[in-house]
């Protein structure tokens, strides 16, 4: 099959940044109070500033998930001097739909209004954005199409809003009589995710102006069947590990009071397996790649927080893969931890920054915590 470059990115951040102090300005205190936990969940991701889709003012959303996906996409299109009509393929991958039917993809499909093409959606969280960017890839490796468009984008804020878990306090409360506390599984979350959108065009030539990414192998790995459920939306957690899907319940109003339309991670069983995880695909990667230590210039880490940084180095250096920190680029700090866009907003300020030189070997990597998978994804500019 012939090459296939990402010969584009944009990306498209919401409003102003937000920074630690303002948080809950914006999301909002629940019962009131303000969290018990949110400063050391700040301080363990690392994250300074982020984007909320979200009037900080009324706490009413600014832009929908397809909203902001179109508003990339346009980007994209307007930095290449394409139109909507030049579009075959749309991919999109979102953990955080507008709603669950339609699919993600024909909503951003109908939001930009672009004529008739082949539409792709991918769930997940993470690798949703990288299930969406590989369907592109290969439409246009196959020759099915001569230019495709693959989107990651996440609008995680409207569940964070001190609003929706008002029923689970309420709960507490009347209930079981306890002090009202939001479950640390939800908490946690509140301060770890943010809303953006990316995407990326895919061609069969690269571009005639600036850097393109020439793409050598993209590789998935599930471990859903040796790990239990770490990340849940739609669901809860039963003591026996095992996940009870919302659509058991009879009563609508259980749907909220018991925090089945809560996103919640399992934290214990993320910090125990992620980094484990990530190093068995390296390991995979470089048994089927024959990927060595001196064919990578760059590593552009999709990571939720900087406390996974040192293990998940030391992971890579465990196997014999030691590139200098300073070679590893992130923008977590800065943009936040947007899911299956933050791929895709790391590759666009990656190669906005002039960082990326000719020739230059970049091995992405995206773990997703939900049922643990890993991508890693090789790419050279030219």
């Amino acid at each position: 099959m012939s090459d296939v470059y990402i010969s584009g990115v944009s990306s498209f951040l919401p409003n102003d940044p937000v920074d630690n102090e303002n948080i809950e300005n914006v999301l909002g205190r629940i019962n009131g109070r303000s969290s018990k936990v949110k400063d050391w969940v700040l301080d363990y991701n690392g994250i300074r500033t982020r984007h909320y889709a979200l009037n900080p003012q009324t706490m009413q959303p600014t832009h929908t998930n397809a909203e902001m996906t179109a508003l990339a996409v346009r980007q994209l299109l307007t930095n290449h001097n394409l139109s909507l009509s030049d579009i075959e393929c749309l991919a999109c991958g979102t953990s955080s739909a507008d709603q669950i039917i339609p699919n993600h993809a024909a909503m951003v499909h109908g939001e930009l209004g672009c004529p008739p093409c082949e539409i792709a959606s991918t769930t997940g969280v993470c690798c949703s954005g990288m299930t969406a960017m590989k369907y592109a890839i290969m439409n246009v490796k196959s020759g099915l199409a001569k230019m495709s468009v693959a989107t990651g984008s996440e609008l995680a804020s409207l569940s964070f809003r001190a609003s929706r878990f008002t029923p689970q306090i309420d709960r507490q409360i009347t209930e079981f009589n306890q002090e009202p506390m939001l479950a640390f599984e939800n908490d946690f979350l509140r301060w770890m995710l943010s809303d953006g959108a990316g995407a990326v065009l895919v061609t069969p030539q690269p571009s005639a102006e600036g850097c393109s990414l020439r793409v050598d192998w993209i590789e998935f790995r599930s471990f859903a069947n040796d790990f239990e459920t770490c990340m849940y939306f739609g669901g809860i957690k039963t003591p026996d590990g095992n996940l009870e899907g919302f659509r058991i319940v009879d009563d609508p109003l259980e749907l909220v009071g018991r925090g089945y339309l809560s996103l919640a991670q399992d934290v214990r069983v993320l910090r125990s397996n992620l980094p484990k995880t990530v190093r068995d695909t390296f390991v995979h990667c470089q048994s089927k790649y024959g990927l060595e230590e001196d064919e990578v210039d760059w590593i552009l880490p999709h990571y939720s927080s900087e406390g996974f940084r040192e293990p998940l180095q030391k992971g890579l250096k465990e196997v014999g893969f030691n590139l200098p920190e300073d070679r590893w680029f992130t923008n977590l700090h800065t943009k936040g931890n947007t899911g299956s866009a933050s791929i895709y907003i790391i590759l666009d300020e990656f190669i906005s920054s002039g960082r990326a030189q000719p020739g230059d070997r970049v091995l992405c990597f995206i773990p997703e915590s939900a049922r643990f998978t890993m991508c890693f994804m090789h790419l050279t500019v030219v």
